[in-house]
């Protein structure tokens, strides 16, 4: 009898832990470069995140071979030329949600976020700040953001006779959707 009141009185202290996070594995992250000669937009929903809504931590991954092209030959370039996914297969981001008081994971509706954290491209760590907005659901936790990215800052080379062609800032757009102890269609 000891041994279930023990077992029953662990699982009330755990469970509340475990229900603060949330997690997906098909998060999206999709970017475009717009330029007057061509637009190159990459799509990723290969996403691994984990959204901590005690801490507002939030942590993602990226393979980056998992980014998909219109053109096998723009997508081959991508991996082999400007990010260099043998060498750097991953990107990365850590941060964390600064307005996290301004949320109520409890009710029905649409926030406005800030994030801050660190992101890693090309083996190289910026610091980053980006708006997005967190939307609660009774099926889950939306969450979507739109920044801008300069490859120069992550040492990413784009050879002069291609240069026209993509643009120096690149709008990322990112989105999921995240449900506690299971695995969710996201977007971002």
């Amino acid at each position: 009898m000891k041994r279930i009141i023990l077992t029953f009185i662990i699982a009330l202290l755990v469970l509340p832990l475990t229900a603060q996070k949330y997690m997906t594995r098909n998060g999206y992250i999709g970017f475009l470069s717009h330029t007057p000669l061509e637009d190159i937009k990459g799509d990723n929903n290969q996403v691994a995140s984990v959204l901590d809504i005690s801490t507002g931590g939030i942590v993602f991954q990226v393979l980056i071979k998992s980014f998909h092209f219109e053109k096998a030959l723009m997508e081959e370039h991508f991996n082999e030329n400007y990010l260099e996914s043998e060498k750097f297969p991953k990107s990365t981001f850590n941060g964390k949600i600064m307005n996290l008081s301004g949320i109520d994971f409890s009710k029905n509706g649409t926030y406005d976020v800030i994030v801050e954290g660190d992101l890693t491209i090309h083996g190289v760590t910026n610091k980053v700040s980006a708006k997005g907005t967190i939307e609660v659901k009774p099926d889950g936790i939306y969450a979507g953001s739109k920044f801008n990215l300069v490859p120069e800052d992550y040492k990413i080379e784009i050879p002069g006779i291609v240069r026209n062609n993509i643009a120096k800032s690149m709008e990322i757009t990112r989105s999921e959707e995240r449900r506690v102890g299971k695995e969710c269609r996201s977007r971002w």
